[in-house]
């Protein structure tokens, strides 16, 4: 009897702990652009799990075995058309699988834009994302990470957020609520996944609209097509894509590799002639799932 009360004991306290790893990104009653609405987060699960109209944004945290950690880190934007977020294929399983490299990897569950939850819901995805950021580097020693060593990936419309942050991690789209935010948002490098990257010609239509809307002012749509808005200080950044991605066209990628090599920044790509979409990992391609060691040897090339 005392043998199980102790594994009962145990199990609630993994529990715990594990509850331990999911922190909300703002304070409580302080979340920035916010409205009050009766909009609630949904979960769905059909072999991926799809979270929707999310409310309360938080980061997921996977630390590596201390002994094992190379202090490094990602913050991991999964991928969804900016109106849902592919949360395992594109996040944890990511966050996972960067563990056994000894790299903490920390998953951001950011807000989707909403008309009925948000005021400009355009800014509400980097907002987010400025915040995560910063929120890594703060907890830089609780997390036993490099504060100069953490980086972003993001997939699909989650590297269209990556991309945004990567060039846009000066603007101002928030007021400060704490000290937080007195942390630099600027990553310090970067991974896209076949991104979405341009809002102008070959875009995702999806993530345009959910994004800016049906008809966005001209401004807007240069404002988020970020391979016009690289500059010297973008960080240094690996793509990935497939020639063959028939809801992001590999032009996304094209467009950004040419910004950065124009503006004189580290880049490196690889474009793969089979993959579609929304691979992830790519597991049972053997082909196609070399891009994870071309970007571990990309980040080690950094040190």
């Amino acid at each position: 009897m005392k043998y199980v009360q102790l594994l009962v004991l145990f199990f609630l306290f993994s529990q715990v702990r594990a509850q331990d790893t999911i922190i909300p990104l703002w304070p409580k009653g302080k979340i920035p652009n916010r409205i009050a609405s009766d909009e609630k987060e949904t979960h769905k699960t059909d072999g991926i799990l799809r979270i929707e109209k999310v409310q309360e944004p938080t980061l997921e945290v996977y630390l590596p075995a201390e002994n094992n950690a190379t202090g490094r880190a990602v913050v991991i934007f999964p991928g969804g058309g900016y109106r849902i977020l592919a949360y395992d294929w594109e996040g944890t399983d990511i966050a996972k699988f960067l563990n056994g490299k000894g790299i903490a990897g920390i998953v951001v569950k950011y807000r989707l834009p909403s008309d009925a939850s948000q005021t400009d819901k355009h800014n509400v995805p980097l907002i987010d994302a400025q915040r995560a950021l910063r929120m890594v580097r703060s907890k830089a020693v609780d997390y036993h990470i490099d504060p100069n060593k953490i980086g972003i990936i993001g997939f699909s419309a989650g590297g269209h957020l990556a991309s945004t942050l990567g060039t846009h991690f000066n603007e101002k789209v928030y007021e400060p609520i704490d000290e937080v935010d007195t942390v630099s948002a600027r990553p310090d490098f970067m991974v896209l996944g076949y991104p979405v990257i341009t809002f102008s010609d070959k875009t995702h239509q999806g993530s345009r609209m959910f994004l800016l809307g049906d008809y966005p002012k001209s401004e807007l749509v240069e404002h988020f097509s970020n391979e016009r808005q690289v500059t010297e200080n973008t960080p240094p950044t690996f793509i990935f894509h497939a020639t063959d991605d028939g809801a992001v066209p590999v032009e996304n990628s094209l467009m950004f590799y040419k910004a950065l090599k124009d503006k004189g920044v580290s880049a490196t790509m690889h474009i793969y002639p089979k993959g579609g979409h929304g691979f992830s990992l790519a597991r049972k391609d053997k082909h196609l799932r070399g891009w994870t060691e071309r970007m571990f040897e990309w980040m080690e090339s950094m040190d």
